[in-house]
């Protein structure tokens, strides 16, 4: 099985894809400099007490208040609380815990308001971005995730990992990492860490507490909504979470995003440093490992099965709703629980893909085809199970009820990835009435002639859809070979299947796109 992470560059941060076995089953998207991510911790500031809800609202930067309830308090909430006084008024330097004394654990059937008081200051953790119209959810017990271990401030107990099975390698870590944890810190050991000596766990929890510290240091100063300590950015934690031995390849197609990762990739696992690969192709790189076209059929409401059937994904408020069809299957197989049954399997698998693709939570209803074998119905619950296993979210799996419904709660802690796969048609902006598409090539000569001519551009891409592309490229004396003629200057054409027939771009040397009057009025008829 091959896995590769496929890097594009965009104007407002990077795209990423993971690939396995030339499949896309992972998307996301970087958009640099994002705000409330799970795993940021604020310095938040508390606005309301809601005893009914025995919870509070804090005021974290984001235009709607954050929520912490009760028992995302924690048990150290009071040592918490006492260890921000102390740093906020300095009688505290530095974030060691060894000499700090730990308050007595909190009733865990308490109050809100026996906590917390308006205006309080208090350092809270993002566990679920603002989804829909709800702000961000929050917690108090901090924790910071490394690339082996997970660092617990104010903890004291050594926690591996369930999928760690074998009970000798759970004891080895958790007395290796016992002897060397500084003191009044919990430490959560992760599934990867298995095997792994206590050179590299050191080296990863002693990053870990400086990530700590300089928080704190952060934090002394600190004003009301500052974030002190924050989340990698997207290319890195989707690195630090997924980077293992059976990893090939990262393309990336961004030469300073490319020593970034290589650089994180050295950081973490330097005998991996060469799997980093910067990509120079002449096509786009989603478009050169196909995954444009990739993200254009799995994001759609129906998705096709390879064997014929088809899935159609309908989102509500309250759950996500997936029904599996057969489509033309059924004229292959010689019964119906026998189609049944080939198309649930499919079925199951694809559904597993694309709970991960879109990063779908909450509660997941999956109707499948009827069958009346109640063995059959176990395979395909354990199919299922098998699927999910590789996914890093935390889920359940419920087995099939009477009605052949499959039940499924995935974490859900970011708003789902939805890909519009229906375009808006580019010249008429939605009005249903458009010029002569035969004039899309004079619009794109008189784009050339002002650019090349009055605006004296040099070394111009020009992004096309395929079809495009190829009218201008066929042929030994193509329509690109006639510009150079003409203005002396070549023109580089590339495909984008992204863009729309009649869609085009042009780009400077540095990748940045070229403002035309095309555009200019795209954007009056869209105001």
């Amino acid at each position: 099985m091959s896995n590769e992470l496929i890097i594009s560059a965009t104007q407002d941060g990077c795209r990423i894809a993971l690939l396995r076995d030339k499949q896309l089953v992972e998307f996301h998207e970087d958009l640099g400099g994002g705000k409330f991510a799970v795993g940021d911790i604020y310095l938040g500031t508390v606005k309301k007490v809601v005893q009914g809800l025995n919870a509070g609202f804090i005021d974290i930067g984001y235009e709607k208040d954050a929520f912490l309830h009760y028992l995302d308090l924690g048990p150290q909430f009071g040592s918490l609380q006492k260890f921000t006084k102390l740093v906020r008024t300095k009688k505290i330097t530095g974030g060691k815990l060894d000499k700090f004394q730990l308050e007595k654990e909190i009733d865990k059937h308490g109050k809100i308001a026996q906590q917390l008081s308006r205006n309080q200051l208090l350092p809270v953790q993002v566990v679920k971005e603002p989804i829909s119209t709800k702000g961000p959810r929050l917690s108090c017990e901090l924790s910071i995730a490394g690339r082996y271990l997970v660092l617990v401030p104010f903890g004291s107990g050594v926690n591996v990992s369930k999928r760690i099975s074998s009970s000798d390698e759970r004891k080895r870590l958790q007395r290796l990492i016992q002897s060397i944890k500084p003191e009044n810190f919990g430490v959560i050991i992760r599934t990867v860490a298995e095997g792994k000596e206590v050179a590299e766990l050191d080296k990863d929890l002693r990053s870990l507490v400086k990530t700590w510290e300089d928080g704190i240091a952060r934090m002394v100063e600190g004003n009301p909504r500052d974030k002190i300590i924050g989340e990698l950015s997207k290319t890195s934690s989707v690195l630090r979470d997924v980077l293992n031995e059976s990893f090939d390849n990262v393309h990336v197609d961004d030469k300073k995003i490319f020593e970034e990762v290589r650089s994180y990739i050295s950081n973490i696992a330097p005998e991996k440093e060469k799997i980093a690969k910067l990509y120079s192709g002449k096509a786009k790189i989603f478009e050169h490992y196909g995954i444009e076209k990739q993200i254009k059929s799995a994001f759609g409401q129906t998705v096709s099965l390879r064997g014929g059937g088809y899935l159609i994904i309908e989102h509500t408020e309250a759950l996500h709703v997936i029904d599996v069809n057969s489509g033309n299957k059924s004229n292959r197989e010689e019964n119906q629980e026998t189609t049944a049954m080939s198309v649930n399997i499919e079925a199951a698998k694809e559904v597993a893909r694309q709970l991960r693709l879109r990063d779908m939570g909450g509660i997941i209803v999956v109707d499948f085809i009827d069958m009346r074998s109640a063995e059959n119905k176990k395979v395909i619950y354990n199919t299922m199970k098998e699927e999910m296993e590789l996914d890093r979210a935390k889920h359940t799996v419920l087995p099939l009820s009477k009605f052949g419904l499959m039940q499924i709660t995935r974490e859900r802690v970011r708003p789902q990835m939805n890909i519009t796969t229906k375009e808006l048609c580019p010249t008429c902006n939605g009005t249903g009435k458009i010029t002569a598409s035969i004039l899309i090539t004079d619009q794109i000569e008189q784009h050339i002639e002002h650019l090349f001519v009055k605006q004296n551009e040099r070394d111009m891409v020009l992004a096309l859809h395929p079809f495009l592309f190829a009218y201008y490229t066929k042929g030994i004396i193509s329509k690109r070979v006639k510009f150079f003629f003409k203005y002396k200057k070549w023109i580089t054409m590339v495909k984008d299947s992204s863009l729309a027939i009649t869609e085009f771009k042009f780009l400077n040397k540095d990748g940045e796109e070229i403002e035309t009057a095309q555009q200019s009025t795209s954007a009056l008829a869209g105001d």
